[in-house]
């Protein structure tokens, strides 16, 4: 049933319908909080230890794969808008095998980019008390994520209202930060900005830090995992995407251009490293206290905004594997009252606060990097199988699409894609136990 309007999983097996709650305004504040946050604040310092100042290269490119990957996303949206994004699309469109690996993928890329934004909240909130310790971000970290769970277990409605308020806090503060900082890049500029182009020879970094980069554009994938809550999802889920990656992509490059270009890129890598909130220590660099506990005070809006989205958007997908039986069944149960699948959002919760404790966001994120990116590629595929009535874009879209998830996705540390090959490997092993056991020959 192309475009048509689902309330069951995909493979016809009935379950609770969740309501259709968000229009074109919510969806792009949606996929904004899930961007607007990480990304502009931890991870444009860590890929800035990876490339230098040709971080500011690697953020455009990571804009341009995103959209493509987008555009990808947005018409599978349209055409099957249930919840799952593309672990129902793998399933439609390709394979058991596929769609089980998307959503496998998707769990363990999302929840490791959650972890790093639950550490990213913590990092900036205690860096204003001068506390850099470990251990207290970490605790600090599953804390935010206990409280957050909580939150969206209160249902769809109750969770928008909050992250409405979260996104426009976030982008006010970090345009205070850009407009503040311009006359210190201009001054400061062509010392710290000297090396962005002629540093493009080395290009395994220049990759790497294109990696890191992308993720930090996948909010936008919100959008579609909520595909059964979105109305009118066929014109409603693209034009949010493609809205929301044209903003966050303009932040994003002024953002970095003014990180870059007031402390330079090592100092700028070094402040994540040893504080995981960057942009605060450089806010204090050029405007002092004031504009720099703005900052922070954004930062943790931001960082509670992405993880508030990614709990949405993992139990929503954990929620369509229990439907179809990849997951433990419970998991598929939506609460009457508050319209919530509260198991999966408790066993979300718990996943992510589980990878906090590794406490160091340079690791968390570059596990991101490589799973999510095969998790895309899934998605390329899959939409490069649509109908032609179904297509809203040309199919080229979605061969760039793949080509640049594959070419980036085994340029991250080695130690990252081996681990997320590793649980993909284990991920099917168990899938197909079970799927043997349920249907004996």
């Amino acid at each position: 049933m192309i475009g048509g309007e689902l309330n069951e999983a995909s493979d016809g097996r009935a379950g609770a319908a969740l309501a259709r709650v968000v229009g074109l305004p919510g969806a792009i504040l949606l996929g904004l909080g899930s961007i607007v946050g990480t990304g502009a604040f931890v991870s444009i310092g860590i890929a800035a230890g990876v490339a230098g100042p040709s971080v500011l290269v690697a953020i455009a490119v990571g804009a341009l794969l995103a959209t493509c990957n987008g555009l990808s996303s947005a018409q599978l949206a349209a055409a099957h808008p249930v919840s799952g994004g593309t672990y129902e699309y793998g399933y439609r469109f390709l394979s058991p095998a596929l769609g089980f690996s998307a959503g496998w993928m998707f769990l363990c890329a999302k929840s490791a980019s959650a972890a790093t934004a639950a550490l990213g909240f913590a990092g900036y909130a205690l860096d204003g008390f001068g506390v850099t310790e470990p251990g207290s971000r970490v605790g600090l970290a599953i804390a935010g994520t206990i409280v957050l769970t909580l939150l969206v277990i209160g249902g769809m409605r109750r969770s928008n209202a909050a992250n409405a308020v979260v996104v426009g806090f976030t982008l006010f503060t970090l345009a205070a930060f850009v407009v503040w900082g311009l006359p210190a890049v201009i001054e400061r500029g062509p010392a710290t900005l000297s090396g962005t182009f002629s540093g493009l020879s080395d290009f395994r970094s220049l990759l790497e830090a294109s990696a890191l980069m992308f993720v930090a554009y996948t909010g936008y994938g919100r959008i579609a995992t909520l595909g059964e809550e979105v109305r009118e999802p066929r014109t409603t889920i693209p034009r949010a995407i493609v809205a929301t990656l044209f903003v966050s992509a303009a932040l994003y490059i002024g953002v970095g251009l003014v990180a870059v270009g007031t402390v330079g890129a090592g100092n700028l890598a070094r402040m994540t490293a040893e504080t995981a909130a960057p942009l605060e220590e450089a806010a204090r660099s050029f405007a002092g206290p004031g504009l720099a506990g703005l900052l922070a005070i954004g930062a943790i809006t931001a960082m509670l905004g992405v993880l508030l989205n990614l709990i949405l958007g993992l139990s929503r997908v954990l929620l369509a594997m229990a439907r179809r039986g990849d997951a433990p069944a419970p998991l598929a149960a939506v609460e009457a009252r508050s319209g919530s699948p509260r198991r999966a959002v408790l066993a979300v919760g718990a996943a992510i606060a589980l990878i906090a404790l590794i406490g160091d966001v340079r690791v968390t994120w570059s596990f991101s990097a490589f799973t999510v990116l095969v998790y895309y590629a899934i998605t390329n595929l899959a939409a490069l199988r649509l109908p032609p009535e179904a297509r809203l874009f040309p199919r080229w879209i979605s061969v760039a699409g793949l080509a640049g998830c594959l070419g980036l996705a085994f340029w991250v540390e080695p130690g990252a894609w081996l681990t997320g090959l590793g649980l993909l490997g284990a991920g099917l092993l168990a899938w197909a136990i079970l799927r043997s056991e349920e249907n004996p020959s």
